[in-house]
């Protein structure tokens, strides 16, 4: 009986001594897993198995001048020239980035400004993903945006003094003497990159076309850019931006860094330059290039008004709340605009406002803090002067939406934009494509009724206001059948 108690006890010992060890092996092989695990974070915090993205600019095989057709184009002596560097410096390595440092402030432009000449270069924070185009751009830097919100006084680097003396207007309008100059009817200004040459030139070809219109009414272009805040992606940008102004006279150059947030910047620049330059103008129609424009429709509808009185008229946002949410592209936090709500204001793809408007918006624009979204800023400065904008449903800055009693229609359709003003984000084969649909001899619509006195309509769709957290200016022009 003895022994069959110690044999008992030692096979439980056994059993127990057995458990015990399989929990210590448990026990080690998880504690084992976790220093795996946290080597594997330490590693990949430190960055040493990210890989390394170089990014290569390959040169064209076209030169500046051929591109521009400036082959038997004159030079204006008063053009600036830029003087490039002997050779570009190469793209730096995409490195990731302490986003607790801020970033490096870039090489000063090559043609230096006078006085204050210190551009914004801290809005974006470089990532590793700097290398390729986002979707969403990095945190902006809203506390250094409002430290440098005073320095709002740029150079302009190329300018157009002659563009808005159209010489023998008179003569060719039936009177004055050989010689005679006289302000334009219409001043076109469109908002533009350097790199976007194609834009402008088709612009150029077809809704920016300068000339004399019906009536003799006279329309002059001009393209309002900044320089590029990465030059090394655009090989001799300054050479291209000197041809082109040499070849079409319509560019205007100012030394600030030509960024979404900086086109505030642009806005204020150009109401100065209108001041300064282009007093007289009658009307103003100020776009973006992608947009199609009827200008046809838009003289039409400036019938009857007077350019000494106040007019601003485009596609209208009312009651538009500031958007909280971080990765839109036009988030504002609460320090920088506290209201609830934005002011009146026009989307920038297109408006029309009188020369009245224009000067007395030049003056209100000085008095105005500067706010990151321009859009929003012209409207701060239209409350200013007590002048209520107009909205107009033949201007489509949101593109057309395709109705949900027709889901067969055919938005893109050259009877629709016949009808219409301004309809944005538009390619530019798109833009080329409808310019010429409209302009063709065989095109057959409806009778066409005055845009001014019964505008396009779409039920349902006309008179809306812009809800809460609506990102403006990112809806497609028209779906894809």
């Amino acid at each position: 009986m003895c022994l069959q108690k110690m044999l008992r006890k030692m096979v439980t010992m056994r059993r127990i001594l057995h458990v015990k060890g399989d929990v210590i092996c448990t026990m080690l092989l998880l504690i084992l897993f976790c220093l795996l695990l946290y080597a594997r974070q330490v590693v990949l915090s430190s960055g040493w198995d990210r890989p390394v993205w170089k990014l290569e600019v390959h040169g064209s095989t076209s030169s500046s001048r051929t591109l521009l057709g400036a082959s038997g184009a004159k030079v204006i002596p008063e053009s600036p020239v830029f003087t490039s560097r002997p050779s570009e410096p190469q793209l730096p390595l995409c490195k990731p980035q302490d986003k607790s440092k801020p970033p490096q402030a870039k090489s000063k432009p090559q043609v230096k400004s006078k006085g204050k000449s210190t551009l914004r270069r801290k809005n974006v924070v470089p990532t590793k993903a700097a290398c390729k185009a986002l979707p969403t751009m990095p945190p902006f830097d809203f506390e250094g945006y409002l430290r440098e919100k005073d320095n709002r006084d740029f150079k302009l680097l190329i300018d157009q003094p002659e563009k808005c003396h159209i010489i023998g207007a008179d003569k060719e309008e039936g009177g004055g003497s050989k010689g005679s100059t006289k302000p334009p009817y219409m001043l076109i200004a469109v908002k533009s990159i350097a790199a976007d040459f194609d834009k402008r030139q088709v612009v150029r070809r077809t809704w920016g076309k300068e000339g004399l219109f019906q009536n003799g009414v006279s329309i002059r272009t001009v393209f309002l850019l900044g320089v590029p805040r990465n030059r090394t992606a655009l090989p001799l940008w300054d050479r291209l931006l000197t041809y082109e102004s040499q070849t079409f006279r319509d560019i205007l150059l100012w030394d600030f860094d030509d960024t979404f947030f900086n086109l505030t910047l642009k806005e204020t620049h150009f109401l100065k330059w209108v001041n300064s330059t282009c007093p007289h103008v009658k009307f103003i129609f100020k776009g973006d290039a992608d947009v199609y424009v009827n200008v046809e429709n838009i003289l039409e509808m400036l019938q009857g008004q007077k350019p000494d009185e106040d007019l601003f008229v485009g596609d209208i946002i009312i009651h538009a709340k500031p958007i909280r949410r971080r990765n839109s592209k036009y988030f504002v936090p609460e320090f920088v605009y506290g209201g609830g709500l934005y002011p009146n204001y026009a989307g920038g793809g297109g408006f029309v406002m009188s020369g009245h408007t224009a000067r007395r918006l030049s003056s209100a624009c000085q008095q105005v803090e500067l706010f990151p979204i321009d859009d929003v800023f012209l409207g701060m400065c239209l409350q200013l002067i007590s002048v209520k904008p107009l909205r107009h449903q033949g201007f489509r800055t949101f593109g057309i939406p395709r109705p949900s009693a027709a889901p067969h229609l055919q938005t893109f359709d050259p009877c629709f934009y016949r009808e219409l003003m301004v309809v944005h984000s538009l390619s530019v084969p798109q833009i080329w494509l409808m310019w010429n649909l409209l302009h063709d001899p065989k095109l057959s619509c409806h009778n066409r009724t005055s845009p001014t006195s019964l505008p396009f309509r779409w039920r349902g769709r006309v008179g809306e206001t812009v809800g809460e957290e609506t990102d403006y200016g990112e809806k497609e022009v028209f779906l894809m059948h």
